[in-house]
C-alpha cells in the first residue's frame, strides 16, 4: 500500500469468512485481498477474484465495519487486491488494483 496509510488489522477472522488486510488514511478504510502465484501458469492472481469473491469481500468489509465502528467513522470504504506473482514475496512481481466493483 502506498506510504500514508496504517494497518488496522491482519487476517481478520468472523463467520462470513477471513480479511487479509485492513489500512486506513484520513479519508479511506481499505480491506484488501492478496492473491499470490508462483508463476502466471495458472492464470494472474486477479483472475480468482470473481464476482462471488467480490460479493464476499463487500460482505467482510461491511462485517469489519460493525466491529469497528470508532476506526472506520467518517471514512469512504472501499476493496482493493494485491497480487503478487514470483517464486518468493521478496522477488514477486506486484501489482494494485484500486476500488474494486461491487458485484
Amino acid at each position: 500500500m502506498a506510504s500514508g496509510y496504517r494497518v488496522l488489522d491482519r487476517n481478520w477472522r468472523c463467520r462470513e469468512g477471513e480479511i487479509d488486510i485492513v489500512v486506513a488514511d484520513e479519508a479511506n478504510l481499505v480491506v484488501v485481498e492478496v492473491k499470490t502465484r508462483r508463476s502466471d501458469g495458472f492464470g494472474h492472481p486477479f483472475e480468482a477474484i470473481d464476482v462471488r469473491k467480490r460479493a464476499r469481500l463487500w460482505r467482510l468489509a461491511i462485517a469489519w465495519v460493525a466491529a469497528h465502528r470508532a476506526e472506520a467513522q467518517g471514512r469512504r470504504l472501499r476493496i482493493d487486491a494485491i497480487g503478487l506473482i514470483g517464486p518468493e514475496p521478496a522477488l514477486a512481481t506486484v501489482e494494485h488494483l484500486v476500488d474494486i466493483e461491487v458485484p
